[in-house]
């Protein structure tokens, strides 16, 4: 064991013997603020009812974050502390260490989001949740402090990137033919997943594939707007979830699991659903449930 993973398991053992069940259960939902499930219903949330416009910028963001991070994870293949040290973890987690993909995507995401607001405060609460998070993967013993601050540093290049070149990549498309976009979709997934075949980057480019064409249709024939009164906008988000739990959830459980055959051709099919769920499928049961307000794309309003 280099001297590295000794000190971050050092560092580890210190902030476990500070802690206890109450310490511990509180840093359990915390991590949870950086899991995949809480993004999924954030994100949600934010393109329904809040601003779908800013929703789907920060759904791409979200995606190119983890694809990078899934990619630079087999690329150093670092071991998690409980690998060198089976016990010292608090939850149960898999895959490589470096960097820790909570942490960056942490930085990316709720950095997205104080930007967004452009007040003070909220920057002071991102920054806390950003910290906080990356310390919980620390003490709940499934990342070494190296795994963190490397995190950390990536999303906030990440986030600085995003910043500056995500707008006019969303203005740029939205000039181009259909059929070229739906093409570079394609081609861009299908080349992806050719090159890197794992479970988590199926799964991060299935959603693109399909939100990604839920969107373009979205944005071709009807504007992309969350208007409606505060009623119909708390209304959607629940009506939305239903289905979206239902994949994915109700298909992990009936689709073939891990190890068996055809696993990843399936494990593609489920998130590109949900994806194309969440991009077309809801907005447009919204529209027939008369809880919002959409425009056609010649500009006159639909109910």
């Amino acid at each position: 064991m280099n001297e590295a993973f000794s000190w971050g398991i050092q560092v580890i053992h210190k902030m476990q013997d500070l802690g206890g069940p109450l310490l511990t259960g509180f840093f359990r939902g915390i991590t949870f603020l950086g899991a995949e499930e809480f993004y999924l219903l954030l994100l949600s949330l934010v393109f329904w009812s809040l601003d779908t416009k800013f929703g789907a910028r920060l759904v791409y963001v979200l995606l190119i974050s983890g694809l990078i991070n899934y990619l630079l994870k087999d690329l150093f293949a670092q071991p998690r502390p409980f690998v060198l040290e089976p016990g010292i973890n608090l939850i149960a987690t898999e895959g490589y260490g470096l960097p820790s993909g909570h942490s960056q995507t942490a930085v990316v995401v709720w950095g997205t989001l104080a930007s967004r607001m452009k007040k003070p405060w909220a920057w002071v609460a991102a920054v806390i949740i950003m910290l906080l998070i990356g310390i919980t993967r620390i003490y709940l013993g499934v990342h070494f402090p190296t795994d963190v601050l490397t995190g950390w540093v990536i999303g906030a290049v990440l986030l600085s990137v995003a910043e500056w070149i995500v707008p006019g990549v969303f203005q740029r498309a939205g000039g181009m033919p259909m059929i070229l976009s739906l093409t570079l979709i394609t081609g861009i997934t299908a080349a992806a997943v050719l090159l890197h075949p794992t479970k988590e980057s199926v799964a991060a480019l299935a959603t693109f594939w399909g939100y990604s064409h839920g969107l373009l249709f979205l944005s071709r024939y009807f504007s992309l707007s969350c208007s409606g009164s505060v009623g119909k906008r708390i209304a959607r988000y629940p009506i939305g979830l239903v289905v979206t739990l239902l994949l994915y959830l109700g298909l992990k459980v009936i689709l073939p699991q891990e190890g068996e055959k055809l696993y990843l051709l399936f494990r593609f099919i489920r998130y590109a659903l949900l994806g194309l769920w969440i991009g077309l499928g809801a907005p447009l049961v919204f529209r027939l449930l008369r809880l919002t307000k959409t425009e056609s794309s010649n500009g006159q309003p639909s109910q």
